[in-house]
């Protein structure tokens, strides 16, 4: 990991246990999807249940369900890879559960909770870094990214096979069922 990249995972939920290595898997990926970054960032992972993304959906987002993966950003990095005085804020990346277990048990494709669970920090860690799929050429940019990070720790594009219809904002809206 970077040495100058500070990643504090906080499991809230014990449903993770089932999960041995899941705070290792978390800081692997997280410090994957802040390698590339060239100034200290502080990030803050919160590994939690279903009914606590619930709420935090519901509060801040209008949405009284469970979703997969919220971030909320604090400080932007330095633009054009400038040095700060000190570490930038970045944010926090919460993942819930169950929403994660289901959606790595639904899929088709055999991908593993500790894979899943991969995807999902680096994709709230883009998420942070000012990356968006609203778009579909923000989509493009965005997934490219996560299947590139999660190929660079041995894990399989998780956007193969799916429809030429495909886009990231209906996956999100699955996931959030």
């Amino acid at each position: 990991m970077n040495s100058m990249h500070s990643i504090d995972i906080s499991i809230e939920s014990p449903d993770w246990g089932v999960l041995a290595d899941a705070e290792a898997i978390a800081e692997k990926a997280a410090a994957a999807a802040l390698a590339s970054e060239t100034h200290g960032l502080e990030l803050s992972l919160v590994l939690t249940s279903d009914e606590f993304v619930c709420a935090l959906n519901r509060d801040y987002r209008g949405r009284d369900e469970p979703t997969n993966v919220l971030s909320f950003p604090g400080e932007a990095p330095p633009e054009g890879g400038a040095a700060a005085e000190r570490p930038v804020l970045l944010g926090d990346v919460i993942i819930a559960f169950g929403v994660a277990r289901c959606e790595a048990e639904a899929d088709d494709r055999g991908i593993s909770l500790g894979d899943h669970l991969s995807h999902l920090v680096i994709h709230g860690v883009l998420h942070l870094l000012g990356h968006d799929h609203q778009a579909e050429a923000e989509a493009e940019v965005m997934e490219g990214l996560e299947t590139r990070l999660l190929s660079s720790l041995g894990i399989d594009d998780p956007y193969r096979d799916m429809d030429a219809g495909y886009s990231h904002e209906s996956q999100d809206e699955r996931r959030a069922r």
